[in-house]
Order: structure tokens, then C-alpha cells, then sequence
């Protein structure tokens, strides 16, 4: 028996108990969520010094505690898609008119790539004033390895299609299909699908008021149903918080993390000057930015920890609607479509900083405005429809570099750190649709102020 594992697994489940202790208080929801990541800060901490970064029982170790992450992430997929669903379906059938669908639309979507072109052009500042090149990078077994299967995985199915067979993924020819999330622009399908059931139930009211009455009613039951499922995965927060930091803080890698060092710190500094700019479009629409941060708080944090904008999708609607004030048809729009469009984090300052790093190795200049234009455009266009999992990313990476003509191995090398750069990047993202709804709604006039301005801690798990 191996009974280092064995204890470190005691030790897992010993600290799973003591969060759930948290029950008894009467913590909000963020409170139990820091809790659950100060815990597996410390706690990877201690794993880290004891074995090291690479030690096989460590590694053994962190596969045990992924059932609790990796778990936990899944759960949260699971609900992803009926809420999506359930949200858009509810939004257009309260909607009354079907006109103001183009307005939300528009204004979202507008709002996403707009911030989306601001991250591009960060990121293009940030690698430019550290100076940043894909010269000195060396390449390992482990990013060899990375490579192939990105070549395998994802270039296939990315590079070989044009804008315009692109843009015609996003219609569903099969909706049951892409509830099954089998293609990356799924989100977007089911949203396209959701919206036009929808419509159609609108229709129905005008012709047939009874049968519409009864549509409207099981679409509004479905949706509270939905949530309650929701809810209850969301009570598991703290636990998928706390298993989830374990595994990156024991299983980083000090010297990788000092060998990249320098795009580390330019990628956290990009990313805080983003979170400057959604502020200060906040501000140019009347919302207090430190009132939208003190309330989205816990999305954040889950975001980071979690490294999924999709998953972060049901915390986004809620904090949405219960903290800002802003309608559900609003919100479940800008939290949908921000899982997908323009992603300022993965789709916007990443994809960005990756071009200017491998443009010297080619001759480029980086600092022409020209090329800077091309790329900002190739960026703000891509980041149409990358998907809202762990690794949009990469996947954005993809579609920039060969359309700039660059060599995409560089995304290979940057493996070792990808994770703690991904976590800040999705709470960009995630960030970044909640902005895009509260825009919205404060353009078109209908947030509710009451709740925007509600000082009280509203509970993002209990039912209202």
C-alpha cells in the first residue's frame, strides 16, 4: 500500500469536512468560496514543499483530488447548456415584442468585440514595452508532445475554415445535436435555436392566446427548475474552489514559472489594464465601478479558479439579475454570448501577445501600425467563436497566428504556465459579458436601480 497517498487523500477529505463546517455559519456564498481557496493555497503549498513539483505520488495524489475539481467543473458543464437553453427561450418569450431582440443583440455583441479590439491593442502594448520575443524559449518533451496533439486536435478543424463557412457553423442544422455541445460554436447554435422557439412562442400568443398562456407557463416552470438545479450545484463551490487551487499550486513548477517570468508579469499587467478599461466604460454609463466589483466578486473568483467561461455562465446570470439590477433577458444574452463572443481574455490579450512575440522571429516589425491594424482586425473577427471550455485559448491562438502567417508552435511552449495565466484570462472574460450586460441594460434604460444600488450581500445560492 502506499501510504504517503493514503494520507494526503485523509488529509483531502479531512479538509473537505472542515469546509463543510462552513455550512453551519451564516457565510455568504464568497466568504465559504475564499475560504474554500485560501485552504488550497495552503494546503498545495504544503504538498509542494514536502514532494516537489514533478513527484509521482504528488501526481498520483492530484488525480484523487480531481475528482472533487475536475468533478466539479463537469457538474457545472452539465448545467450549462439546459440553462442557456432555458434563459434565452425564457428571455425572448418575455420579451412581448420581438423588436428589442436586435437592440440587446446588437449592444452586447457590440460591446464584447469592442472591448475584445481594446484587449488586442493592450496586449500589443504590454509584449511590446517588455520587450517580449518566442526567441529564447526552449522546447521540451513535454510541449513536443503538446504540439502534435495540437496539431492533431485543433488546426484541423480551425484553420480550414473561411469567415464565411465560419459564420455558418453558428446555425444549427441539428439543435439536439448541438445541446450536446458536439461543436465549439454550440453555445452560440443553441442560442440561435432558443431565440427563434422563442419568437415563435410569441407568435403563438398572438393567434392562439390559450395555448401560448400554457407555453409561456411550462417555459417559466422549466426555467425554475433549472435554476434549483443550478442552485444546488452551486452550493458545491467552495469544495470545487478548494480542490481546484490544491492542484495548481502543488503541481506548479517554481523554474518554469521564473523562466517565463517576464510574459507572466506582462500578461497579468495586460489583464489588470483591462479590468482599468471596464471600469471606465462602467463609469461612462453611470454604474459605480466599485460597486460592479464588489458585487461580481465571487463570479471572479470562481472564474479564476475554475478557468471556464462557460461554466461561470450560471453565477454570471445570477449576479447579473439578483446584484446589478440588470433584466434577465439582458443577462442571460451577455453572459451566452460572452462564453463565446470576443472573450477579452483568451480571444483578445492572448492571441494578441503571441503574435507580437513570434512576428520578430519572422522579420516583422512590431511596432508597425499597419501590421498592428491587421492584427487588432484578425483578432477582434476570430474571436467570434471561440468556445467557452478550458482551452479557447489555444484554440484562438490558432486562428490568428496562420491568418497573420505565423508559425503556431509557440503555443506549445507556453504550456508550463498556461494555467495560472488561464485563470486570470477567464475572470477577464467572464468579466467582460458581465460588463456588456450592464452596458446594455444602462443603454437601454432598464436596470433596475433598487438592486443596483442594494448595499446587502444578496445570496447567489438561496432562492429569492
Amino acid at each position: 500500500m502506499n501510504i504517503p497517498l493514503i494520507i494526503n487523500i485523509v488529509v483531502f477529505v479531512g479538509l473537505i469536512f472542515l469546509l463543510a463546517q462552513t455550512r453551519k455559519t451564516d457565510w455568504s456564498l464568497s466568504k465559504k468560496v475564499l475560504a474554500g481557496l485560501v485552504l488550497g493555497v495552503v494546503f498545495g503549498l504544503g504538498l509542494h514543499l514536502i514532494y516537489g513539483g514533478g513527484h509521482p505520488i504528488l501526481a498520483e495524489s492530484i488525480s484523487w483530488f480531481n475528482i472533487v475539481g475536475n468533478g466539479y467543473v463537469k457538474l457545472l458543464q452539465m448545467v450549462v447548456m439546459p440553462l442557456v437553453f432555458v434563459s434565452i427561450l425564457g428571455a425572448v418569450a418575455k420579451l412581448h415584442q420581438a423588436s428589442s431582440l436586435g437592440k440587446i443583440s446588437f449592444y452586447t455583441i457590440g460591446t464584447l468585440l469592442f472591448t475584445t479590439l481594446i484587449a488586442a491593442l493592450v496586449g500589443v502594448f504590454v509584449t511590446n514595452l517588455f520587450g517580449l520575443t518566442a526567441k529564447g524559449l526552449v522546447q521540451g518533451a513535454a510541449e513536443t508532445a503538446r504540439l502534435t496533439a495540437i496539431n492533431t486536435d485543433y488546426v484541423g478543424k480551425v484553420t480550414d475554415l473561411s469567415v464565411p463557412q465560419f459564420i455558418l457553423s453558428f446555425i444549427p442544422s441539428n439543435p439536439f445535436a448541438e445541446l450536446t455541445g458536439a461543436n465549439p460554436t454550440s453555445i452560440i447554435s443553441v442560442v440561435i435555436f432558443a431565440v427563434f422557439l422563442g419568437i415563435a412562442a410569441l407568435n403563438l400568443m398572438k393567434d392562439d392566446a390559450e395555448k401560448g398562456q400554457r407555453i409561456l407557463t411550462a417555459i417559466q416552470t422549466l426555467q425554475s427548475w433549472v435554476m434549483k438545479l443550478v442552485r444546488l450545484v452551486m452550493t458545491l463551490t467552495p469544495y470545487g474552489v478548494f480542490a481546484l487551487m490544491t492542484k495548481v499550486v502543488a503541481s506548479s513548477n517554481v523554474a518554469d514559472i521564473l523562466n517565463l517570468g517576464g510574459f507572466l508579469v506582462a500578461s497579468y499587467l495586460g489583464l489588470a489594464i483591462m479590468f482599468v478599461v471596464h471600469a471606465i466604460i462602467l463609469t461612462m454609463t453611470g454604474v459605480s465601478p466599485l460597486k460592479f466589483f464588489k458585487k461580481v466578486a465571487p463570479v471572479l473568483t470562481f472564474a479564476f479558479t475554475s478557468r471556464s467561461s462557460a461554466a461561470s455562465i450560471p453565477l454570471s446570470i445570477e449576479t447579473q439579475t439578483r446584484r446589478l439590477g440588470v433584466p434577465e433577458s439582458i443577462a442571460s444574452f451577455s453572459a451566452s454570448f460572452g462564453a463565446t463572443i470576443g472573450q477579452n481574455g483568451c480571444a483578445g490579450l492572448y492571441p494578441a501577445m503571441l503574435a507580437v512575440m513570434v512576428a520578430p522571429t519572422m522579420g516583422i516589425n512590431t511596432l508597425d501600425p499597419m501590421w498592428i491594424a491587421s492584427l487588432v482586425g484578425i483578432v477582434t473577427l476570430s474571436s467570434i467563436g471561440v468556445a467557452g471550455v478550458g482551452g479557447g485559448a489555444t484554440f484562438a491562438a490558432l486562428i490568428v497566428l496562420p491568418a497573420m502567417g505565423l508559425p503556431v508552435t509557440l503555443v506549445a511552449l507556453l504550456i508550463s504556465i498556461e494555467p495560472l495565466i488561464d485563470m486570470g484570462r477567464t475572470a477577464l472574460n467572464v468579466n467582460g459579458s458581465m460588463t456588456a450586460g450592464v452596458v446594455t441594460s444602462q443603454l437601454m434604460g432598464q436596470t433596475d436601480k433598487e438592486i443596483l444600488n442594494n448595499e446587502d450581500e444578496i445570496e447567489l445560492t438561496q432562492h429569492h
